[in-house]
């Protein structure tokens, strides 16, 4: 992408109500816009960023054994009464009515349309286990939305339900999802720590909330040192096998949030290997049996005959929400620093003397050398508007092309998370980005 042409409105004044960093930087960047509380319009940057998120998510669901499909945003009042949650839900809930005076309800989740949809499919046993899921925006009428799109009143969230024949194989269901979360947020450049939490309305008597840490985080956590040292794509994960060494790593250290927090458990940690810090959640894991499939009439015949109703689990990562959390973990007081996998490109290209035959033809080469995923800076303005914009954006490469340097066939090549800065020809600049 070129810049002069680029759908970019940045901020050089942080707006008044953006009160933490990723709400500012989002803004500043032109990531996105509020439309009404709570509520925001994703322009180019952002989307492509979210787009960049939602991909690694559904990669790793689909590694796992998930199966995406698409459920609608508005559902039927009748669908949440069977399951005796429309009138407990709370205020949070959109409710709405339709020309024909039927009640409606914009979701904020989905337990009961994918067990009715399931419902009508699923006759045997042999149709278990099934895991399915959908990436797709849900709306919660949060009564103070705030801190941007970390608590915004629509967001992007992707849901998966289970559905297995028995505890064991529920259990099973919840190991897979619970290292496949692990995985997706480490390909971020995230250390998502899990920690048991409570079930809340989902309901339930198992769940595991997955947090980062970060100075702005809503929770104060408490945790062992060896989390944060655990390098779990470093790990051969079978889905079909046994994850229960991976799980029970995690699962046997202490973790916790302040609400959970034991006081004679974490004294008796050695005190070199307590770590104490704020935590943002960005996903959440649930298994609550047949809580759905019981009140819903979903049965399956199992191997003798008899019907059973399914066991179930669901497991929610926010996704819009983590654009704002990955920006809360990796930021200075210039602007963001993307992780690789998720930035919105990969290089910036500067040119630092535009319509120079010298400049222009080596940020040409460079940027080609990557496109799409390169954004070559060619406006007219000055070095200091452009490093400060490419700072602020967070590009983790930023190639630096003035007429001294193009005339000895060099790049001054910057690394955004450590500032480090080397010059290179353009080849040697080519392969150290793409080694990343």
């Amino acid at each position: 992408m070129r810049l002069s042409r680029a759908f970019l409105p940045t901020l050089k004044e942080t707006p008044a109500e953006a009160q933490i960093a990723s709400h500012r930087l989002m803004l500043r960047a032109g990531m996105v816009r509020q439309t009404s509380a709570g509520i925001y319009a994703w322009l180019p940057l952002g989307w492509r960023v979210l787009q960049k998120v939602e991909q690694i998510v559904r990669e790793e669901q689909d590694a796992a054994g998930a199966q995406e499909i698409l459920m609608p945003t508005i559902q039927t009042a009748d669908l949440w009464r069977q399951s005796g949650r429309y009138d407990a839900y709370g205020p949070e809930m959109l409710r709405l009515k339709d020309r024909h005076d039927r009640e409606m309800l914009y979701g904020p989740t989905n337990e009961e349309m994918v067990t009715e949809i399931f419902k009508g499919y699923a006759k045997s046993y042999r149709d278990l286990p099934r895991n399915l899921y959908h990436i797709q925006w849900k709306f919660r009428d949060e009564v103070r939305p705030r801190f941007g799109v970390m608590r915004g009143r629509e967001f992007l969230m992707k849901d998966a339900y289970s559905f297995d024949l028995d505890y064991a194989g529920a259990q099973k269901s919840y190991r897979q999802m619970f290292v496949a979360y692990l995985r997706t947020f480490a390909r971020m450049g995230l250390k998502a720590i899990p920690m048991q939490a409570d079930t809340g309305p989902i309901g339930g008597n198992l769940s595991h909330e997955f947090l980062i840490l970060a100075e702005t985080g809503e929770s104060q956590v408490f945790l062992h040192k060896d989390l944060l040292d655990f390098d779990v794509l470093s790990q051969p994960v079978d889905y079909d096998g046994d994850l229960s060494p991976i799980v029970d790593f995690w699962t046997s250290r202490y973790a916790a949030t302040d609400e959970k927090h034991d006081l004679a458990a974490w004294e008796a940690i050695p005190e070199a290997q307590r770590v104490s810090a704020r935590g943002i959640e960005i996903g959440h894991i649930f298994y609550f049996g047949t809580k759905y499939s019981a009140s819903m009439g979903l049965t399956v015949s199992g191997p003798d005959g008899k019907p059973v109703a399914p066991e179930m689990g669901s497991y929610g990562i926010g996704v819009s929400r983590l654009v704002g959390a990955i920006i809360e973990a990796n930021h200075d007081e210039n602007g963001i620093r993307w992780p690789e996998a998720v930035a919105p490109f990969k290089l910036a290209v500067l040119n630092l003397k535009q319509g120079d035959a010298g400049t222009d033809a080596l940020a040409g080469r460079l940027y080609e050398a990557f496109a799409p995923d390169a954004l070559y800076d060619d406006r007219e303005e000055r070095a200091g508007v452009k490093f400060a914009d490419a700072d602020l954006m967070g590009y983790p490469w930023q190639a630096i092309i003035g007429p001294r340097g193009a005339a000895a066939g060099k790049v001054e090549l910057k690394r955004r998370a450590t500032g480090e800065r080397v010059e290179l020809s353009v080849e040697d600049a080519i392969a150290r980005v793409k080694a990343g």
